[in-house]
């Protein structure tokens, strides 16, 4: 009878019989059941083969003149601990089997005269055993693969991010170090206006609390509030190119100066933002320095520029600039910003400039605020008007959404100049 051909990745198994009897009808049975099977009639022979190769199940006879079976099958266990041991015996007492059976030297044991179905189904079982145990081995070894992947990288990485705060610390300090670095050389150009002229000096120091005042409110983005923090102490520095005599001239008879001598001192805004290019290089702070002594209604200088064409915080700058180096006493000064607003000056940088310093005293149920920062619900302290006396919104007036969304369409097309006063 031909036996069948048998798929080549069916599982092996190893039988080892000294009766060839049964070695052969062993074999039979289980090539009938689509098994590799490798058959042994000694158990010396089959531990040098066992040595070679791997099987998914080893069965062996007890009775064997070289060795007993079950001495054979410890031995297979050191050699092959994942394959499934079975033992056939006539003889065998059953503590001892049941003591193997536990300690794992055996998987399973079949008593002759063996069943076929019964020999079959104990293979079944001892097959699915190794299936079990060498897909487990592998996962295991994968875990364990994976778990040394996730320690070297982890260990990669607790390198690197001790690399990053190592990076961090220096830049820390390479920054701390800038930023001193920075302040020494604002104070360098204080202390150069003051040499040049004391007044000028005193006056640049009052000019950055202003602007400091103005920087620390919601009206600006942290570029703009840097830019304000440092334009103060550089927008004048081209004066320092000026001969003093004419200098003082100009603060004291500028009645006197020729339009030679007035445009030089017009152009000191230039050279002052050359000269703060040596101390930091931002395009926006040399706009707001070149800036700061336009117009908003387009007849200042150097440009001419007008309205928003001035950069927001130029128009900062400039409020606070005129009521430092203001001659007049401080209410005096004051009601000439006010006179100015929607002219000289932009009116929402008036009010941010009346916000923050305070110096109109007010009831005490009443603030100051912004244009943008009307909101439906105040209530109107004083009348808005036109710039040409044409009443908006009275005094009283609780604002809705519509009335706001008005003020603000009229503010874009004429700008309102006064003072917003609201009740608390």
């Amino acid at each position: 009878m031909n036996t069948p051909a048998i798929p080549a990745d069916h599982p092996v198994i190893l039988i080892v019989d000294d009766e060839p009897v049964a070695l052969t009808a062993l074999r039979l049975t289980l090539e009938r059941e689509h098994y590799h099977v490798v058959a042994v009639a000694s158990p010396l022979k089959a531990l040098s083969i066992l040595a070679e190769r791997d099987f998914a199940v080893i069965i062996s006879d007890q009775r064997m003149p070289e060795m007993l079976g079950l001495d054979f099958l410890i031995e297979c266990k050191r050699l092959r601990p994942h394959s499934s041991r079975i033992l056939i015996t006539a003889v065998l007492s059953l503590p001892t089997l049941v003591d193997s059976i536990n300690k794992g030297e055996i998987f399973r044991f079949v008593a002759k005269p063996w069943l076929r179905e019964e020999l079959t189904a104990t293979v079944r079982n001892a097959i699915q055993r190794h299936e079990l145990i060498a897909h487990n081995t592998t996962l295991q070894a994968e875990t364990n693969r994976l778990n040394d992947e996730l320690q070297a990288a982890n260990t990669a990485l607790e390198a690197k991010v001790n690399d990053l705060e190592q990076e961090h610390l220096k830049l820390d300090g390479l920054n701390n170090e800038l930023a001193t670095s920075y302040e020494h050389s604002l104070e360098l150009c204080r202390r150069i206006l003051t040499t040049f002229d004391p007044v000028l000096g005193g006056q640049a120091k009052m000019l950055v609390e202003v602007c400091r005042h103005m920087s620390e409110t919601e009206h600006f983005n942290e570029d703009e509030r840097r830019i304000l923090r440092s334009a103060p102490l550089l927008c004048d520095l081209g004066l320092i190119g000026i001969p003093r005599e004419l200098f003082r001239t100009f603060r004291s008879h500028p009645e006197r100066l020729s339009e030679r001598e007035r445009v030089m001192l017009r152009n000191h805004p230039v050279f002052s933002q050359t000269l703060a290019t040596y101390v930091d290089s931002r395009p926006a702070l040399g706009e707001t320095i070149r800036a700061h002594h336009e117009r908003f209604d387009g007849l200042g200088y150097p440009d001419g520029l007008a309205g928003n064409s001035i950069p927001w915080t130029a128009r900062c700058l400039a409020v606070a600039v005129d009521f430092v180096e203001s001659d007049l006493p401080k209410q005096g000064t004051l009601a000439a910003i006010l006179a100015g607003s929607g002219q000289a000056y932009d009116p929402e940088a008036v009010r941010l400039f009346l916000k923050v310093t305070q110096l109109a005293r007010l009831p005490r149920q009443v603030r100051e605020i912004m244009l943008e920062e009307l909101e439906a619900g105040m209530v109107l302290a004083s009348g808005i008007y036109s710039p040409h006396g044409l009443l908006l919104v009275g005094e009283g007036q609780t604002l809705g959404a519509p009335t706001v969304a008005k003020i603000r369409s009229h503010n874009q097309v004429t700008p309102i100049q006064q003072r917003l006063l609201v009740y608390l």
